[in-house]
Order: structure tokens, then sequence, then C-alpha cells
């Protein structure tokens, strides 16, 4: 083989992964998922949205909202990192996107590292998270900041978990106490489906001790790149080959749902790994 053969297969090899790069990074799917719990009161489902970081779908995010409102969920569960935290940056389409589906749908938000980042550096950013905070409360959207919520008519209990910037630590894992757990969100309900939504996947062990049925998490991205086999590439902790990465995970008898995120951010690509609008069916009859 020549090299000038070879140059024009790396060349088209090139090509082909720009071209799959440019289609998934501006484009989402739809991941449907169908748990049983024989505590689930009655028949449910969630629309769950994770870390859009301002990407946009169309203007005002149309595209998102008229898929999301073609489902007509009976909720919409937010895992954080819907915003992005730098300076300046366009929350428009988001605030629109949520104003729009909270005419229609109970929102359950929790925050995400950015939020918490935009909540707790003022110097850098602000008034950014009230203003932000203020937008949602105009909605009519009040964000689940270590706050639970129960639904009696579903025998749910829906808590949002608030993680510190030390548990998205890189390169090494920040221990979490089982206290901590208990003085940020409280008891898990025993009584009710527990459902706890945390933006980091990476403690899904600790949040299933903690007594969650149900974990709801994001911020991986699906590992930015997969690889068939291998799964995503890299997590936002800089760890290759994260073992939560996307999907659906057990923990004795705790389930995970871990969206693999609509947008990105820092590094804005995705690579056979589009967005993904997961849908959350809950049922009490298998």
């Amino acid at each position: 083989m020549t090299i000038h053969t070879i140059l024009i297969i790396l060349l088209t090899i090139c090509a082909i992964c720009i071209l799959i790069i440019l289609a998934d990074s501006n484009r989402f799917v739809v991941k449907e998922y169908t748990l049983y719990s024989d505590k689930i009161a009655r028949n449910c489902t969630f629309v769950i949205l994770a870390d859009l970081h301002n990407k946009k779908y169309g203007p005002n995010n149309e595209k998102l909202a008229t898929q999301i409102e073609a489902m007509q969920p009976d909720g919409v569960v937010i895992a954080g990192d819907m915003v992005t935290s730098s300076v300046g940056s366009d929350r428009t389409a988001t605030e629109a996107l949520l104003e729009r589906l909270a005419k229609r749908f109970p929102i359950y938000y929790a925050n995400g590292n950015h939020e918490y980042k935009l909540k707790v550096n003022k110097e850098k950013f602000g008034t950014a998270y009230e203003d932000y905070m203020k937008k949602l409360a105009k909605a009519g959207i009040e964000p689940l900041v270590n706050a639970c919520v129960v639904l009696p008519q579903y025998r749910m209990n829906i808590c949002g978990l608030e993680l510190e910037r030390r548990f998205f630590r890189r390169f090494q894992k920040e221990d979490m106490p089982d206290e901590w757990m208990y003085n940020a969100v409280g008891k898990a309900d025993k009584d009710n489906f527990q459902i706890l939504i945390a933006h980091n996947p990476e403690y899904f062990p600790e949040y299933a001790k903690w007594g969650a049925d149900l974990v709801i998490s994001g911020h991986v991205h699906g590992g930015m790149a997969r690889l068939p086999i291998l799964g995503g590439v890299i997590s936002p902790a800089f760890r290759l080959f994260p073992k939560y990465d996307g999907g659906l995970f057990k923990e004795k008898e705790s389930v995970m749902i871990l969206s693999r995120g609509l947008g990105m951010h820092t590094i804005p690509i995705r690579f056979y790994n589009p967005g993904e609008l997961v849908v959350l069916h809950l049922s009490n009859e298998k």
C-alpha cells in the first residue's frame, strides 16, 4: 500500500469522524425505560432532562419542547446542569424551554455542579444564580435543593440532592460519609417509592445505601465519545472508561437511570453519542 493510498484512507476516516461529531453534537435521541415496583400506587411517566448546558435545539428549544409535549408525561425530572457556569453565558433558550414546560407539566428540578458553581462563586458570576432562580420562580418552578416533595397520588417521594463541589473532584473520588447524606436531605422514605435526583452518578452505592429505590443522574455526558463494547471514553473527573457512563444500573435493591445528557461544554463535541432525552415509565404491574 502506497503512502498516497494511506493518506487518502486517513483523510477519509477523519472526514467521517468529523461528520459524526457534527451530527451527534446537534441531535438527540429518545431513550425509554420501564421500571416496576409494588410501592407505586398507579402508573406514571416522567421525562428526564439533564446536562442541557444552554444547548439550543431550534429557536428557544422548540424541537425539544415539541418532542416532550408530544409524550404527554406526568412530570419532568431535571437532573441538573441545564445551564453552564461561564461568565456571560446565554440562558435565554433554556429559560424559554423551562417556562414553556412548566405551563403544562410539574417540574422536579435538582441542581447540578454548574448551578452550584453559579450559586457559591458570586465573586466570579455575580447575581447569575439569583437571576436564574427568579426566572424559574416566575415560571412556577421551585428547585428541590436538598428538599423533598411527596406525590401521594403515586405513593412517591422525590428528593433533590445538591452535591458540594468536593463531590466533583477530578482524578480522585471524595468519600461521602453516611451522615452527610442524612444531614443534607434527611432520611429516605420507606413507606413510599423513594426517588433521589442526584447529579453525580459516581456515588450510586452511597445513594442506594441511603435508601433510594430509584436514582436519577446525569453529569457524565455518556463519556463524551463512545466506543463499541468499551462504552463512554472519559468522565468529567478525567477517568477513562467510567463505570457509570449512561443507561440503567442496579445496586442491590436500587436502580439508577443515568442520562447521557443533551448538551456539552468545555470540549463541545459528542462522538457516537448523541444527546439523550429519557422517558421513564413507572408501573406497579409487570
